[in-house]
């Protein structure tokens, strides 16, 4: 063992001598910021008064690009009410599901189904986040239609943020 030690300390090359030259490297990570796409609008179909209409309105994605050591967001939702001219359908008929949500890089998602409101409501938060990363889903909306809904499309508009 004492031979093989003394055999490093001479072999050229371990060791940098006291008039090497050196050189510092230096770079920056560059950081970027959180955004949100969103789909610009969904048919969820048609069905007759007293049924459920549900369908998926196509894939949300967050896109943290912080670059932060302890990364964390929380998505909302808030509905407007359901109108056809003068027939409304409250927001509070209608449910949001998450469903499976698709991650890359580092980062622990949690999806919560919610009934809908004209108020935020969590729907999805990121904790746990390390540098870059992204989560995807294509959530399900669901209208409760009132026995009593009178025929015709209705409009409704669903807003959903990141902070």
């Amino acid at each position: 063992m004492a031979a093989a030690a003394a055999l490093a300390l001479v072999q050229p090359g371990l060791a940098a001598a006291a008039d090497d030259p050196s050189t510092t490297i230096t770079y920056t990570v560059t950081s970027g910021a959180l955004t949100l796409s969103v789909p610009a609008s969904a048919n969820l179909g048609s069905g007759a008064p007293g049924t459920q209409i549900s369908a998926p309105i196509g894939p949300v994605t967050v896109t943290d690009d912080r670059a932060l050591i302890s990364a964390s967001w929380t998505v909302t939702a808030a509905e407007t009410d359901f109108t056809n001219g003068s027939a409304t359908i409250p927001a509070t008929d209608a449910t949001y599901a998450a469903g499976s949500v698709t991650t890359t890089g580092t980062i622990t998602v949690t999806p919560t189904n919610v009934t809908l409101s004209n108020s935020p409501q969590v729907v999805v938060t990121g904790s746990d986040g390390v540098g870059d990363n992204t989560a995807s889903w294509d959530p399900t909306i669901a209208v409760n239609v009132p026995p009593s809904a009178v025929g015709g499309t209705y409009t409704g508009t669903l807003t959903q943020s990141v902070a």
